[in-house]
Order: C-alpha cells, then sequence, then structure tokens
C-alpha cells in the first residue's frame, strides 16, 4: 500500500483518487476551494455532459491537440468504461444528439454526488480550502508536497490534477503549471480554447442576441483558409459565439496571436451563388414594385434586414424593379460571403478549456507518470490536450486520470 496524494478536486482529481483507493492505497485530496467539483457542476450548462458515446474514431478526431498520446488512456478506459462506472455507482445515463452522453436527470450535482459517495465510501481523505503551493522532489523522484501555511506533506505518490487556466473563478488558476515547471517540465504556451470570437465591426451589437441555424462558416489566414463547417452560430455585443465559432476557436486560437483573421458566413449553404441568383430572381418578380426593404423579409431574420441592405448598397427605398443586374448579384455575393474580421478570443474567464499545458512528450501516456520525476503523475486538463464540445473533454479527464490512478500500488 502506498501513501497517495492528489492534487485538485475536480473530474480527474476525484476520479484518479477513486482508482488510487480502490487499489488499497491511502488516498488524500487536496483542493483550494470550499467543495469538490466546482467547475464539473457548471459543464454542459450545469446538467454535465459526462461523455461522448461515439465509436473511437469520432472521439480522437475531436481530439484537437496531442491525438497520438491519448491511444493508451482511450483504449485502456474507453467512453463505454465511463458510463459503466457512472450507472455502477447510481446514475443513470441517456444519450442525446451527437451522442452526447448525460445523466438521466440532467443535473451535474448527481455525478458530483455519486463522486463524492464513492470517495467517502474508499476512505479517501478530502482536505477542502487547502491549497498546495509546491511540489518537491529529491534525486528526480517525488517527495513532498508544501501546503500554502508551510505544513510538508510527504508520500509516495503524487497526481497533479489542478486544472487549466479556463473559468477561473471555479478555480482553475494554472497552479498545476508552476508545481510543473519547478521540477523541470516544460508548459507549452497556453490559450483559451473553445471560447468566442471578437470581431471588428461596430454593427454586430445590432445583432446582438441574433442565433444562425444551418450557416456554413469559413474561416480565412490571409488567403489560406484555416477553418470551413456548417451548423449554428450567435452574434454578441462583441462578436460571435455559438456551436460552430466555439469549435472555430480552437483551430484557430494560436494563430491569432498580434492579426486578423476573416470569418466568412454563407447565410444560405444549401444553394449554390446560381440557385440563390434563381431564387432572389423570383422574390424580386413578385414583389417588383415593392421597396427593396419589403422585398427581402422571406430571406432572413428581421434582426439582420438593416444590417444586410446597408452591406449590400441598395437603397432600402429603391423599387426593386430599379435593382440593376449588378446590384443583384452583388446583393447574392453578400448572402453567401458574409464577412467579419476576427480580432482575437474572450479571455479566459469566457473560455470552456485551455490549449497548452505540461507538454505530453514528457509523460508516460500509460500511466500519466512523469518521464522526468518518478512517482509524479499529471492527468487531465493540467496536460497539453484539448478536445471539441461534446463531451470529449471529459473522456480525456477520466481516461488520463484512471491510467494514472489504477498504476498506483
Amino acid at each position: 500500500m502506498s501513501k497517495v496524494l492528489v492534487i485538485g478536486g475536480g473530474a480527474a482529481g476525484m476520479f484518479s483518487a477513486i482508482f488510487a483507493a480502490r487499489n488499497g492505497n491511502e488516498v488524500h485530496l487536496f483542493e483550494k476551494n470550499e467543495k469538490l467539483g466546482k467547475k464539473l457542476f457548471i459543464t454542459g450548462k450545469g446538467r454535465c455532459n459526462i461523455t461522448n458515446a461515439g465509436d473511437m474514431e469520432s472521439l480522437f478526431q475531436a481530439v484537437v491537440s496531442n491525438q497520438k498520446f491519448l491511444y493508451s488512456s482511450f483504449y485502456g478506459y474507453t467512453n463505454e468504461d465511463v458510463v459503466s462506472f457512472f450507472e455502477e455507482i447510481g446514475v443513470k445515463t441517456k444519450i442525446e444528439r451527437g451522442n452526447r452522453v448525460f445523466p438521466l436527470s440532467d443535473h451535474s450535482s448527481d455525478v458530483i454526488n455519486a463522486l463524492l459517495l464513492e470517495l467517502k465510501k474508499l476512505k479517501v481523505k478530502v482536505h477542502l480550502n487547502t491549497k498546495v503551493k509546491f511540489i518537491e522532489e529529491e534525486g528526480k523522484e517525488f517527495k513532498r508536497i508544501v501546503l500554502s501555511n508551510g505544513e510538508k506533506i510527504e508520500a509516495d505518490h503524487c497526481i497533479v490534477a489542478t486544472g487549466g487556466c479556463s473559468y477561473p473563478l471555479t478555480g482553475s488558476t494554472g497552479d498545476g503549471y508552476n508545481m510543473a515547471k519547478s521540477v523541470g517540465h516544460t508548459v507549452t504556451e497556453v490559450y483559451p480554447a473553445l471560447v468566442p470570437l471578437e470581431v471588428k465591426e461596430d454593427y454586430v451589437r445590432e445583432l446582438q442576441g441574433l442565433s444562425l441555424r444551418n450557416v456554413g462558416v469559413a474561416i480565412y489566414d490571409e488567403k489560406k483558409e484555416v477553418y470551413n463547417n456548417f451548423g449554428e452560430m450567435l452574434f454578441t455585443h462583441y462578436g460571435v459565439s455559438g456551436p460552430l465559432i466555439l469549435t472555430a476557436s480552437s483551430y484557430i486560437t494560436k494563430k491569432l496571436i498580434n492579426k486578423e483573421m476573416k470569418l466568412i458566413i454563407d447565410l444560405k449553404p444549401a444553394l449554390s451563388e446560381e440557385q440563390l441568383d434563381q431564387r432572389v430572381l423570383k422574390d424580386f418578380e413578385v414583389n417588383k414594385n415593392k421597396q427593396f426593404r419589403n422585398a427581402i423579409t422571406k430571406l432572413f431574420p428581421t434582426k439582420l434586414i438593416p444590417i444586410i441592405i446597408m452591406l449590400s448598397g441598395i437603397d432600402a427605398e429603391k423599387k426593386v424593379n430599379e435593382i440593376s443586374k449588378e446590384e443583384r448579384l452583388g446583393f447574392v455575393r453578400l448572402i453567401k460571403h458574409f464577412t467579419l474580421t476576427i480580432t482575437g478570443t474572450r479571455s479566459f474567464r469566457e473560455a470552456i478549456i485551455t490549449q497548452g499545458g505540461v507538454k505530453t512528450k514528457e509523460i508516460n501516456p500509460a500511466t500519466m507518470e512523469s518521464k522526468m520525476i518518478s512517482r509524479l503523475y499529471f492527468v487531465g486538463e493540467v496536460l497539453d490536450l484539448d478536445a471539441l464540445t461534446g463531451g470529449f473533454n471529459l473522456q480525456i479527464a477520466w481516461s488520463t486520470a484512471y491510467m494514472a490512478g489504477s498504476s498506483i500500488w
């Protein structure tokens, strides 16, 4: 039996503590907040998207950073294993759109409470309101932790599960990065990911709250396309958000430093430019004696019409039968290429996850043990691992935590 210290009481911390305890170890879990699972409580809009029920290929496709590192952990502890675990400890689950797995109750508190009961059952000693300040090693082997009050606690193993920098109000303030650096680990640059984007154009404020479904989005870094997808987005007072945009952010956030990118929205992706022109021609024919602003009401949501008219350069009062072919074709191009200028992302306070972290090449993917300091492990978001929305990031947390906790005897 070993004495194991787990730093961080989020998803990965609780999970690794449970599996280390199931191996018969004496486990201590340290959390600087007043309770465990604060970030887990707000995941999935408070419903807790536990994992994704897709096949293994779809799981790997959803991982943005360091896919290959996760082979051992994703196969070693699968999404099916996660569902079985929660069912066993009393959390009934269901599968929704996009293979997202949620608790049947739709309450993240049920997930947290089940984990707390399991920790209690396994006699894991939980230390709340207890901040770990340092990790200390001797001879390239983990030795002890030092608390913020100066107390030193020695143990056989230590698992760092401190999370990243996203949602800092939940306690994710990058503490683990400093711990890793202090013992010689490399921490890659960290960025907010799955995060809303800011744009230059002032008129987006007038579109605040407008949600667009079934639109196409392409993002260009100068002339190079860096992202292209289809789905739902939302306008905000500062720019754009919604599922399509959050996903896009994970692919462009590292490239956005000190530069701008073009966001091109296809408002009618189901139609080619030629087909759309025919549709517009028909609408114009039916409404030929109406003013332009009154002839396009079926094409767009009401909130978008004044902006479209402004950008088209066509006088809103102009009779449809007076609109030239050149003006009409320009109008069609605008619908297919509604363009905004991305200037940056929102901060970590609005990011779902962190991109970057402890360098995976310095970690054993089969056990999550440091290759530099023996008996020291890193799991979850503190590592340079991130994925898209849909339960994939929690799968990373569960899988890596299992690999660490179950490997300690």
